[in-house]
């Protein structure tokens, strides 16, 4: 499962975690990603992983 917003295309982002000695390691932070039924422009519902970004600015409308 790709972790990718199907709306957006929002999708994990890299950088380093700092330790209080200032080690470097990589690490990821993941996208808030939910699935939910969401209703398309045509009418049919589909399942989608879609971020909260999304959900709460209304760019996905939830099937009842």
């Amino acid at each position: 499962m790709a972790k990718r917003c199907e709306i957006c295309g929002k999708g994990p982002i890299v950088g380093n975690k700092v330790s209080h000695a200032h080690n470097l390691t990589k690490r990821r932070w993941l996208p808030n990603l939910q699935r939910v039924r969401a209703r398309l422009d045509n009418g049919t519902v589909k399942h989608m992983m879609v971020c909260t970004g999304c959900i709460r600015s209304g760019r996905v409308t939830k099937a009842a």
